[in-house]
Protein backbone atom coordinates (compact mmCIF):
# COMPACT_ATOMS: atom_id res chain seq x y z
CA UNK A 1 0.00 0.00 0.00
CA UNK A 2 1.39 3.33 -0.92
CA UNK A 3 1.88 5.79 2.00
CA UNK A 4 2.28 9.33 1.52
CA UNK A 5 4.31 11.64 3.64
CA UNK A 6 4.81 15.44 4.12
CA UNK A 7 8.46 17.01 5.27
CA UNK A 8 8.21 19.28 8.03
CA UNK A 9 10.75 21.27 9.54
CA UNK A 10 10.85 21.88 13.46
CA UNK A 11 11.63 25.43 13.21
CA UNK A 12 9.56 25.91 16.71
CA UNK A 13 7.23 23.41 18.47
CA UNK A 14 4.63 25.65 18.89
CA UNK A 15 4.43 25.89 14.81
CA UNK A 16 4.68 22.74 14.14
CA UNK A 17 2.36 21.44 16.79
CA UNK A 18 0.04 24.16 14.37
CA UNK A 19 1.34 22.61 10.93
CA UNK A 20 0.47 19.13 12.24
CA UNK A 21 -2.64 19.90 13.30
CA UNK A 22 -3.41 21.77 9.62
CA UNK A 23 -2.14 18.46 8.40
CA UNK A 24 -4.36 16.56 10.07
CA UNK A 25 -7.71 18.29 9.16
CA UNK A 26 -7.05 19.22 5.47
CA UNK A 27 -4.76 16.58 4.42
CA UNK A 28 -6.59 13.21 5.15
CA UNK A 29 -4.30 11.17 2.88
CA UNK A 30 -1.18 11.86 4.49
CA UNK A 31 -0.70 9.27 6.96
CA UNK A 32 3.34 9.62 7.64
CA UNK A 33 5.70 12.85 8.60
CA UNK A 34 9.42 12.83 7.71
CA UNK A 35 10.88 16.08 10.13
CA UNK A 36 14.44 17.12 8.83
CA UNK A 37 17.08 18.17 11.23
CA UNK A 38 18.94 21.11 11.33
CA UNK A 39 21.07 22.30 14.05
CA UNK A 40 20.23 25.66 13.77
CA UNK A 41 16.74 24.80 15.63
CA UNK A 42 16.97 23.34 19.18
CA UNK A 43 13.96 20.83 17.89
CA UNK A 44 15.93 17.90 16.51
CA UNK A 45 14.08 15.72 14.28
CA UNK A 46 13.29 12.85 16.84
CA UNK A 47 11.64 15.18 19.14
CA UNK A 48 9.77 16.63 16.35
CA UNK A 49 8.63 13.63 15.16
CA UNK A 50 7.54 12.77 18.79
CA UNK A 51 4.84 15.21 18.62
CA UNK A 52 3.58 14.13 15.54
CA UNK A 53 2.66 10.65 16.94
CA UNK A 54 0.27 9.01 17.79
CA UNK A 55 -1.94 10.43 14.68
CA UNK A 56 0.92 9.98 12.26
CA UNK A 57 3.91 7.86 11.48
CA UNK A 58 6.85 9.47 11.82
CA UNK A 59 10.52 9.12 10.37
CA UNK A 60 12.80 11.22 11.53
CA UNK A 61 16.07 12.43 9.44
CA UNK A 62 19.29 10.99 11.68
CA UNK A 63 22.45 13.50 10.14
CA UNK A 64 25.56 10.55 10.33
CA UNK A 65 27.98 13.49 11.33
CA UNK A 66 26.54 14.21 14.34
CA UNK A 67 26.88 10.39 15.85
CA UNK A 68 29.51 10.60 18.49
CA UNK A 69 31.47 6.66 17.93
CA UNK A 70 32.52 6.75 21.45
CA UNK A 71 28.47 7.47 22.92
CA UNK A 72 25.59 5.04 22.61
CA UNK A 73 22.48 6.65 20.06
CA UNK A 74 21.57 9.43 21.17
CA UNK A 75 17.76 8.96 19.47
CA UNK A 76 17.30 5.67 20.15
CA UNK A 77 15.10 6.30 23.46
CA UNK A 78 12.85 8.87 22.59
CA UNK A 79 12.06 6.73 19.38
CA UNK A 80 11.22 3.73 21.53
CA UNK A 81 9.21 5.96 23.69
CA UNK A 82 6.84 7.35 20.77
CA UNK A 83 6.35 4.36 18.92
CA UNK A 84 9.05 5.38 16.37
CA UNK A 85 10.19 2.74 14.24
CA UNK A 86 11.75 4.00 10.87
CA UNK A 87 14.92 6.52 10.12
CA UNK A 88 15.78 8.25 7.68
CA UNK A 89 20.11 8.40 7.80
CA UNK A 90 21.89 11.33 5.36
CA UNK A 91 25.52 12.01 5.80
CA UNK A 92 24.42 15.83 6.67
CA UNK A 93 27.37 19.17 6.54
CA UNK A 94 29.03 20.45 8.95
CA UNK A 95 27.78 23.76 10.14
CA UNK A 96 29.29 26.48 8.29
CA UNK A 97 30.56 28.52 11.37
CA UNK A 98 31.42 24.86 12.75
CA UNK A 99 29.77 26.15 16.18
CA UNK A 100 28.85 22.42 16.54
CA UNK A 101 30.92 19.21 16.54
CA UNK A 102 30.72 16.67 13.95
CA UNK A 103 32.32 13.19 13.84
CA UNK A 104 34.04 11.82 10.55
CA UNK A 105 30.72 9.02 10.26
CA UNK A 106 29.44 8.88 6.86
CA UNK A 107 25.87 7.51 5.96
CA UNK A 108 26.43 3.87 5.63
CA UNK A 109 28.51 3.64 8.73
CA UNK A 110 25.80 5.24 10.51
CA UNK A 111 23.23 2.79 8.44
CA UNK A 112 25.40 -0.20 9.92
CA UNK A 113 25.47 0.90 13.42
CA UNK A 114 21.77 1.53 13.62
CA UNK A 115 21.56 -2.38 12.02
CA UNK A 116 23.67 -3.33 14.89
CA UNK A 117 22.38 -1.47 17.57
CA UNK A 118 18.55 -0.81 16.94
CA UNK A 119 17.99 -3.51 14.91
CA UNK A 120 14.02 -3.24 15.41
CA UNK A 121 14.12 0.21 13.39
CA UNK A 122 14.39 0.26 10.05
CA UNK A 123 16.75 2.67 7.91
CA UNK A 124 15.87 3.99 4.84
CA UNK A 125 18.96 6.27 3.10
CA UNK A 126 18.75 9.14 0.69
CA UNK A 127 19.08 9.09 -2.71
CA UNK A 128 20.45 11.86 -5.04
CA UNK A 129 19.89 11.63 -8.92
CA UNK A 130 22.31 15.14 -8.89
CA UNK A 131 25.28 14.32 -7.12
CA UNK A 132 27.12 12.16 -9.45
CA UNK A 133 27.30 9.85 -12.42
CA UNK A 134 24.15 7.79 -13.10
CA UNK A 135 26.86 4.87 -12.11
CA UNK A 136 28.36 6.13 -9.25
CA UNK A 137 24.79 6.84 -7.66
CA UNK A 138 23.82 3.25 -8.58
CA UNK A 139 26.80 1.45 -7.03
CA UNK A 140 26.11 3.96 -3.67
CA UNK A 141 22.91 2.60 -3.38
CA UNK A 142 23.98 -0.52 -3.35
CA UNK A 143 26.15 -0.17 -0.92
CA UNK A 144 23.69 1.13 1.48
CA UNK A 145 21.42 -1.84 0.31
CA UNK A 146 24.46 -4.08 1.59
CA UNK A 147 24.89 -2.14 4.99
CA UNK A 148 21.18 -2.58 5.98
CA UNK A 149 18.95 0.16 4.29
CA UNK A 150 15.81 -1.11 3.45
CA UNK A 151 15.05 1.64 0.79
CA UNK A 152 15.49 5.29 -0.23
CA UNK A 153 13.99 8.93 0.47
CA UNK A 154 14.78 10.55 -2.59
CA UNK A 155 16.02 14.26 -3.83
CA UNK A 156 12.80 16.14 -4.98
CA UNK A 157 12.72 15.32 -8.88
CA UNK A 158 10.74 17.59 -11.31
CA UNK A 159 10.95 15.51 -13.81
CA UNK A 160 9.14 11.87 -14.59
CA UNK A 161 11.64 10.80 -17.07
CA UNK A 162 14.16 10.67 -14.97
CA UNK A 163 12.42 9.34 -12.23
CA UNK A 164 11.68 6.53 -14.66
CA UNK A 165 14.63 5.78 -15.50
CA UNK A 166 15.86 5.54 -11.79
CA UNK A 167 13.01 3.36 -10.95
CA UNK A 168 14.84 0.91 -13.20
CA UNK A 169 17.85 0.17 -11.28
CA UNK A 170 16.12 0.08 -7.96
CA UNK A 171 16.04 -3.39 -6.93
CA UNK A 172 12.59 -4.45 -6.47
CA UNK A 173 12.85 -5.30 -2.66
CA UNK A 174 13.71 -1.74 -1.75
CA UNK A 175 11.26 -0.03 -0.07
CA UNK A 176 10.76 3.74 -2.58
CA UNK A 177 9.85 7.43 -1.15
CA UNK A 178 9.08 9.77 -4.44
CA UNK A 179 10.03 12.93 -3.71
CA UNK A 180 8.49 16.19 -4.97
CA UNK A 181 8.90 19.78 -3.34
CA UNK A 182 7.29 23.48 -4.60
CA UNK A 183 9.39 25.57 -7.10
CA UNK A 184 7.25 28.83 -7.16
CA UNK A 185 9.97 31.45 -7.87
CA UNK A 186 12.84 32.44 -10.22
CA UNK A 187 15.49 32.84 -7.63
CA UNK A 188 14.15 29.16 -6.30
CA UNK A 189 14.29 28.06 -9.83
CA UNK A 190 17.77 29.22 -9.86
CA UNK A 191 18.99 27.65 -6.08
CA UNK A 192 18.14 23.98 -7.55
CA UNK A 193 20.07 24.49 -10.54
CA UNK A 194 23.02 26.48 -9.18
CA UNK A 195 23.11 24.66 -5.85
CA UNK A 196 21.67 21.46 -6.32
CA UNK A 197 22.43 20.73 -9.94
CA UNK A 198 18.73 19.60 -10.64
CA UNK A 199 16.88 18.67 -13.77
CA UNK A 200 14.06 20.44 -14.95
CA UNK A 201 12.27 19.49 -18.03
CA UNK A 202 11.24 22.66 -20.43
CA UNK A 203 7.93 22.27 -20.02
CA UNK A 204 8.58 23.34 -16.13
CA UNK A 205 7.02 26.61 -14.80
CA UNK A 206 7.42 28.28 -10.97
CA UNK A 207 3.92 28.38 -10.98
CA UNK A 208 1.83 26.34 -8.09
CA UNK A 209 -0.21 24.94 -10.70
CA UNK A 210 2.69 23.17 -12.25
CA UNK A 211 3.84 22.01 -8.96
CA UNK A 212 0.14 20.50 -7.91
CA UNK A 213 0.31 19.28 -11.52
CA UNK A 214 3.89 16.78 -10.64
CA UNK A 215 2.94 16.27 -7.29
CA UNK A 216 -0.78 14.45 -8.50
CA UNK A 217 1.98 13.11 -11.02
CA UNK A 218 4.32 11.68 -8.30
CA UNK A 219 2.00 10.25 -6.19
CA UNK A 220 0.47 8.63 -9.51
CA UNK A 221 4.08 7.04 -10.44
CA UNK A 222 4.22 5.86 -6.95
CA UNK A 223 1.14 4.34 -6.48
CA UNK A 224 1.50 2.30 -10.11
CA UNK A 225 4.51 0.81 -8.45
CA UNK A 226 3.45 0.15 -4.97
CA UNK A 227 6.16 2.78 -3.88
CA UNK A 228 5.48 5.70 -1.55
CA UNK A 229 5.76 9.38 -1.97
CA UNK A 230 6.47 12.72 0.06
CA UNK A 231 6.05 16.04 -0.90
CA UNK A 232 7.97 18.99 0.72
CA UNK A 233 6.44 22.31 0.70
CA UNK A 234 8.69 25.13 0.42
CA UNK A 235 7.70 28.83 0.97
CA UNK A 236 4.52 27.22 0.31
CA UNK A 237 1.33 26.57 2.39
CA UNK A 238 1.31 22.87 2.35
CA UNK A 239 -2.83 22.55 2.29
CA UNK A 240 -2.74 25.07 -1.03
CA UNK A 241 0.05 22.79 -2.27
CA UNK A 242 -1.73 19.74 -1.66
CA UNK A 243 -5.11 19.58 -0.89
CA UNK A 244 -7.36 17.72 -3.09
CA UNK A 245 -4.04 15.91 -4.13
CA UNK A 246 -3.69 13.59 -1.23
Amino acid sequence: MTRVSIELVPRSRSGLRAELEAVGRHLPGVDTVNVVDLTRYSTRSWHGCALARPHHRAIPHIRAVDLNPAEPLPMVEVLEASGIDEVLIITGDAPADMSAKVYDVDAIRAIRRFRREAPHIKVYAGLDPYRQSFARERDYLERKLEAGAVGFFTQPFFDLRLMDAYADLIPEHAEMWWGATTVLTPSSLNYWRARNHAVFPRSFEPTLEWNRTFAAQTLAFARERSHHAYFMPVKADAREYLEGIV
